[in-house]
């Protein structure tokens, strides 16, 4: 008998965590440890799901995932517990902090920008990944599954599109995407996936008021969780980028190399093995 597939979902105490941790959370072979940075949040989503799911394996642990040493202790206290972690939905983030435009610079001088957004968002997922890698590793494929693992990380369209209103956020969800789409070939000798999600506008609390909503076209959490079932459910699908507008999953597929000399110059690093 396999033991119980352990989740792990940061920022999985609202939002799109808390979707996906509702989406999985029936599953009676299944544990969900969800991670967030704020104690009182997390206990109250704690106590709503045990309430609303009484027989439901699931836990929280408070995490700040821009931290590597909170990130660290917190998986490897999960891996102590459960025994192995199998999916990893790397999905805390924050909105824009701060800005990049002169303002008060020419009275001032320059104004070291705030990266609060990076360190969440981006340095967050790759510690989420790493992390996720490290104890994926130690998995022997099986578990109803042949892979070690499925990471899913949470990017966004504002990394496949220009996003002019919050260029920072938009960079790391850019980061994002590039790094999946780079780590996937690197992993599938290992046993692991990676894919993202890259959702459009979606209702959560990571926007500064709920006011900025009422004029947007929202896509409602549903196809999100239809977009990460898939995810796990379809072992073929790695280094995947699932655009998610309205009740539809798109997978968004990487820009064609501007000519033929650019694809041999990037299977050329692939095969000397460094860059």
């Amino acid at each position: 008998m396999f033991p119980k597939r352990s989740v792990v979902v940061t920022g999985g105490a609202s939002g799109i965590g808390l979707g996906i941790t509702k989406h999985f959370i029936e599953d009676a072979n299944t544990h969900i440890t969800i991670l967030d940075v704020n104690p009182q949040t997390g206990a109250q989503t704690l106590a709503q799901l045990r309430a609303e799911f009484p027989s439901a394996g699931v836990s929280f642990e408070e995490c700040d995932v821009s931290s590597w040493e909170s990130q660290a202790a917190v998986f490897g206290k999960i891996f102590t517990e459960q025994g192995r972690i199998d999916i990893v939905f790397a999905n805390a983030g924050i909105t824009e902090k701060g800005s990049l435009l002169p303002r008060d610079a020419a009275e001032n001088g320059p104004v070291k920008p705030n990266l609060a957004t990076l360190n969440v968002n981006l340095v967050g997922v790759i510690y989420s990944v790493q992390l996720a890698i490290h104890y994926m590793s130690k998995n022997s494929p099986g578990n109803g599954q042949g892979s070690k693992g499925l990471i899913c990380c949470t990017a966004s369209n504002a990394g496949l599109y220009p996003f002019p209103m919050a260029p920072m956020y938009a960079a790391t969800k850019h980061g994002v995407i590039g790094l999946v789409r780079s780590l996937a070939r690197t992993l599938i000798p290992e046993g692991i996936r990676i894919n993202a999600l890259a959702p459009a506008v979606i209702e959560t609390n990571i926007a500064p008021s709920s006011d900025l909503f009422k004029s947007m076209v929202l896509t409602p959490m549903s196809t999100v969780s239809k977009a990460a079932a898939q995810f796990v459910g379809d072992e073929s699908l790695t280094g995947k980028i699932a655009e998610l507008h309205g009740e539809h999953v798109t997978f968004a597929e990487p820009p064609a190399y501007v000519d033929e000399d650019t694809g041999k110059n990037i299977e050329t690093f692939w095969n000397l093995g460094y860059a």
